[in-house]
């Protein structure tokens, strides 16, 4: 199916930190290599923070057919970019220009009718705003046709705003992006790029990446393939110039897993990375707070957890692990969010742990549910910290 791609799985940079690394993380690295022999991937990316050290930095198989994957493969971080977004809220909180449960339509008038005109800011970020509807956007559709189509959506039927729970993949994050644009008169990528990313040292990192960028980037930038059986292995619209430099606030979010963990180790040290704050403490622990609690998600079919725009793991008799969650061994303290098919990226504060990785084969929901599971789990176990 992906040409070389099987036999690539021997195509990898490995960066061990010692003495902290006591294992080869041997069943983390079996599972990407049966991933790729499987064809359920190409390749994949990994970093590991421990204790505020870089541990691990992985990188495996093909980043496009015939091109190994290394650790400065430019990859889709898909939703995990989400929590950008909220940091980004976090500073305008600290800056007195919105609060949590001021309505949407404070800040865009035009999102206030059909049953929507109280819709928090909170809920948005929790996912009980009710507007599910509004995810039905067309790839083809640039920000002004989005936001319009998700202002013209009507509440859903018989839903309470905050009382009911359904996660809202796409057009809500268009809202905050909004949001964000309108109180600081900037473009979303602009801004989160000027005030969260490069602060951080993430200069490789983007939500709508500029084209001169994206063109000079050239190999670096890597696919995404859908890997499910029944489907051809390249989407053209994922692998386009337009599917990277367009914005798209809760999606498109792209760079590496080693600049990824760079955004969790912020968070995880209270809002500051190497002398350099990104926000508060307090906000950090305010965005992390379990502010959406035993509430069964329409969408997900399950039982789940939010802070502010943060999954917040839970473990509940019967319900077997979460979609997009952290692995049976992470902690009830963890946060995090995952991308479509194909990333994770947590924190476990009890352990000191940041981890992000990324598999460029979209293999279905449902083995990507086994898969995410299978890993955060193996990471854990092999980097002793099972409990």
């Amino acid at each position: 199916m992906h040409g070389s791609a099987a036999g690539s799985a021997g195509l990898d940079t490995l960066s061990v930190a010692p003495p902290l690394v006591k294992t080869s993380l041997s069943r983390t690295r079996a599972l990407f290599d049966k991933d790729i022999k499987d064809r359920r991937t190409l390749g994949a990316q990994l970093t590991l923070s421990l204790g505020g050290k870089s541990l691990l930095e992985l990188a495996v198989g093909e980043s496009r057919p015939g091109l190994p994957m290394t650790q400065d493969t430019s990859l889709f971080w898909y939703s995990c970019c989400k929590p950008v977004a909220s940091v980004a809220i976090g500073q305008l909180l600290e800056r007195g220009k919105l609060q949590l449960d001021d309505p949407i339509a404070r800040f865009i008038p035009e999102f206030g009718n059909r049953g929507k005109e109280g819709i928090t800011l909170r809920q948005v970020l929790t996912h009980t705003g009710g507007f599910r509807g509004s995810n039905q956007i067309r790839p083809e559709w640039g920000w002004d046709e989005i936001l319009r189509f998700t202002c013209e959506t009507p509440l859903e039927p018989g839903w309470v705003p905050g009382q009911k729970a359904g996660y809202h993949a796409v057009a809500s994050w268009f809202l905050l992006g909004e949001i964000i644009q309108r109180i600081a008169g900037r473009p979303y990528p602009e801004y989160v790029r000027e005030e969260i990313f490069l602060p951080l040292g993430m200069r490789d990192s983007w939500v709508g990446m500029p084209r001169a960028d994206y063109l000079k980037a050239g190999d670096q930038i890597g696919w995404m393939f859908d890997t499910r059986p029944e489907q051809p292995e390249i989407q053209p619209f994922w692998n386009s110039e337009r599917d990277s430099t367009e914005c798209r606030p809760g999606g498109n979010g792209r760079g590496t897993t080693r600049e990824l963990v760079r955004f969790l180790e912020m968070l995880r040290s209270g809002g500051q990375l190497l002398g350099t704050r990104i926000l508060k403490k307090e906000t950090v622990e305010l965005l992390i707070h379990r502010h959406r609690n035993g509430l069964y998600d329409e969408t997900l079919m399950q039982h789940v957890d939010w802070g502010l725009g943060f999954l917040r793991p839970v473990r509940r008799p019967g319900q077997s692990f979460l979609s997009y969650g952290f692995g049976e061994h992470a902690t009830l303290d963890s946060f995090g969010h995952g991308g479509m098919q194909s990333a994770i990226a947590f924190v476990d504060p009890v352990h000191d742990l940041s981890v992000a990785w990324i598999c460029n084969g979209m293999c279905g929901e449902r083995l990507h549910r086994q898969r995410n599971h299978a890993l955060n789990t193996a990471i854990y176990e092999d980097l002793g910290l099972a409990v």
